[in-house]
């Protein structure tokens, strides 16, 4: 029997994140998750960056180079598999997705037994990190994530990554988005309606992201990346792009485009470049 709406879903999420350790900000528990679960102890919310490596070198799973900077092993995939991320397609992105050889569709009932399989997977695990985060910083898009890792490590590229609400916003914060992480759990292809044993798997009715059987961390701001493709030109009238941007002394804006690690963040956030 598969689960067909999102209260179960968030019932049996909120059981996985019951209780966590002591968290970074010295906020109410009782505010974020709601009711029990075995594993009560070693959750860890909103950890330092610095926890997080010591985590990831407690659990060796990491080390330190010459200048002191973590590095990881990622596992099979150093990149990310786009054969492998798929979109839930129902009532909802059926007739507003264009279907392609990027966009790939999954059917709910694959979305259901993934979840599932991931909830188990997540509920025995001695330890879980766990982050409440944002994207967009115009807070008329603004979109609360809430983020479960099996990795330390993919907990560190979330604080990086996105963006990080105050001890004021952590008191209210209440996640439109969940993305669960699990680079261990390797999936059976033909059970779970994927291509091989990892897959990334968006459904806006859920409105969350699974990510199996790949530790490339770059899954998750893909995945973010998606759904923020979807919702701002089909919600918000937005048109999203790959690029980033600043203002001069004059008022006029200048746009960069390029390609991941081309510069775009470097140069937008250059306070003395010059215009051209």
């Amino acid at each position: 029997m598969f689960i067909n709406s999102f209260a179960p879903y968030l019932c049996a999420f909120n059981k996985l994140l019951a209780f966590m350790s002591t968290p970074a900000f010295s906020i109410s528990t009782k505010n974020l998750l709601k009711t029990g679960l075995k594993n009560t102890e070693n959750i860890h919310y909103q950890s330092s960056p610095e926890e997080l490596v010591q985590d990831t070198l407690r659990i060796g799973e990491g080390v330190l180079n010459d200048t002191g900077a973590l590095v990881i092993q990622t596992g099979a995939f150093t990149g990310r598999s786009p054969k492998d991320k798929f979109t839930v397609k129902d009532e909802i992105t059926a007739d507003t997705v264009n279907w392609n050889d990027f966009n790939l569709p999954i059917e709910p009932k694959y979305f259901d037994i993934v979840y599932q399989k991931m909830l188990d997977y997540l509920n025995n695990l001695p330890e879980l990190w766990v982050r409440d985060c944002y994207a967009c910083a115009d807070p008329r898009y603004r979109l609360n994530i809430r983020i479960v890792n099996e990795k330390p490590w993919t907990n560190l590229f979330a604080y990086n990554m996105f963006l990080r609400p105050t001890e004021a916003e952590l008191e209210n914060f209440e996640p439109e988005w969940h993305i669960l992480s699990a680079p261990e759990l390797k999936l059976d292809a033909k059970e779970c309606g994927t291509r091989q044993q990892n897959a990334a798997i968006v459904s806006f009715k859920h409105k969350m992201i699974l990510i199996a059987g790949t530790g490339y961390t770059g899954e998750t701001k893909k995945g973010v990346f998606s759904i923020l493709n979807y919702i701002l030109p089909q919600e918000k009238n937005v048109l999203s792009m790959h690029c980033s941007a600043n203002m001069g002394h004059d008022g006029d804006t200048a746009i960069f485009f390029g390609l991941s690690g081309t510069g775009k963040t470097t140069l937008s956030a250059d306070p003395s470049r010059k215009l051209v």
